[in-house]
């Protein structure tokens, strides 16, 4: 059962994340040169069934495994980040869903084999602005678990962060997002996964961005979500603002993803993507389950 319903859930977060317009990404009405809609699709298809066995094998494994299968069906890294996310996440999934002691005893007992694994599908998915870095580089052979591999790195990268912090941004942040919009603003799914992906853009600088262009461009496409939020986006409840209904049309958010396609795709903010869909995933895994176990989760 628990395979079925992580199979189901990789798959639907993933396509809903890449068919969503969110700014400066690839949907289906818009393309880079080198990857297009019909990638995430394959590649979605790709990952589903390995990202069910992760309950059967480690998180490294899983990692690695799951590059593979994107690499045989797609021509570029579509999903690198995705896989980095779902692969310990599918770990702590039970019949009563997102298990947080469980994500949690998984994440502290990777391993320096889950490193070596990893570092191989890095290497594997060649992503794009990976500089040479002084401590564990990709590039060698890590002599730390995977967990301290992604401390090193945390404070540039909002994946590695994810690895340190619980998971916390994905299983809690993303998700609360996304229902706001949706269950309270009467958003679309689509309008709301835009604006899930805005309020990752504004709440860290994206990762991809800075390793391509620089820190300061990251800097300033954060600044720019902080400001479409503010100026679109009404508090329902909590602290957390939720569109109106419709936004999507809004200009400033038109000339954000007119800013961000500028320069090919450089600016593309595929980080914030990322965390987009494993909060998809969070949330796809909650919906899924059977009636049995949504009667235990309570």
């Amino acid at each position: 059962m628990i395979t079925k319903l992580l199979e189901k859930s990789v798959r639907e977060a993933c396509i809903a994340e890449a068919r969503a317009p969110k700014p400066g990404n690839v949907h289906p009405g818009a393309s880079f040169d080198d990857l297009h809609f019909d990638d995430f699709v394959s590649a979605a298809e790709a990952i589903a069934p390995v990202i069910a066995r992760s309950y059967h094998q480690s998180i490294g494994r899983t990692i690695l495994d799951a590059a593979k299968a994107t690499r045989e069906l797609t021509r570029t890294n579509a999903n690198l980040g995705i896989i980095l996310l779902l692969a310990p996440l599918s770990k702590a999934v039970t019949s009563c869903g997102m298990n947080s002691s469980s994500l949690a005893q998984s994440l502290d007992s990777l391993t320096v084999e889950d490193a070596r694994l990893t570092y191989q599908a890095i290497r594997l998915a060649t992503p794009g602005g990976m500089g040479k870095e002084s401590e564990q580089d990709v590039r060698d052979e890590p002599t730390v678990t995977l967990k301290e591999a992604m401390k090193l790195a945390a404070h540039r990268d909002s994946i590695a962060r994810q690895y340190v912090s619980q998971m916390t941004d994905v299983v809690q942040f993303g998700p609360k997002v996304l229902s706001l919009a949706i269950d309270e603003a009467g958003c679309s799914e689509g309008e709301a996964i835009v604006w899930c992906h805005l309020h990752f853009m504004a709440k860290y600088p994206d990762s991809l961005i800075s390793r391509k262009l620089g820190e300061e461009v990251a800097r300033e496409s954060q600044a720019r979500a902080q400001t479409i939020i503010s100026i679109v986006g009404k508090t329902t409840s909590g602290t957390i603002p939720s569109p109106c209904p419709g936004f999507l049309e809004h200009p400033m958010l038109i000339g954000f993803d007119a800013w961000l396609r500028d320069d090919g795709h450089k600016k593309n903010p595929g980080t914030s993507a990322d965390l987009v869909a494993a909060s998809l995933f969070v949330r796809a895994v909650e919906q899924n389950l059977p009636p049995v176990g949504k009667v235990q989760n309570q």
